[in-house]
């Protein structure tokens, strides 16, 4: 089975990074992470990490920098980080696939359960 191509978008507001808690209708839920998602066949890196972000949090993005490649826990995804910055705006969260979020320092960020 071929590998998934999928980002991760670290996305900022001023010093603080939005983390979400995974919703009940994916996989692992309740599990805090930063927004991810498959990239779409004949979609760039940059245009998933807008659509995500998007269909996630209902923000607008801008994405500023590759940082990072990984493989998820089970080699099914080649993870491709981004920074993105967001604008000001209400955070809609998709329920489906987002049970909370935070915008947190990267140190509250890691002290999450």
């Amino acid at each position: 089975m071929p590998q998934g191509e999928a980002i991760v978008a670290i996305l900022r507001r001023g010093d603080r990074l939005l983390a979400i808690r995974r919703g009940p209708g994916v996989a692992r839920p309740g599990y805090w992470q930063p927004l991810s998602g498959r990239i779409e066949p004949g979609e760039s890196q940059e245009e998933a990490v807008v659509r995500e972000v998007r269909e996630e949090v209902g923000l607008s993005a801008t994405p500023l920098a590759k940082v990072w490649e990984s493989e998820t826990d089970d080699g099914t995804f080649r993870l491709h980080w981004w920074t993105a910055d967001a604008p000001d705006g209400e955070v809609v969260p998709d329920p489906y696939e987002v049970g909370d979020f935070r915008w947190v320092t990267p140190e509250e960020f890691l002290a999450l359960d």
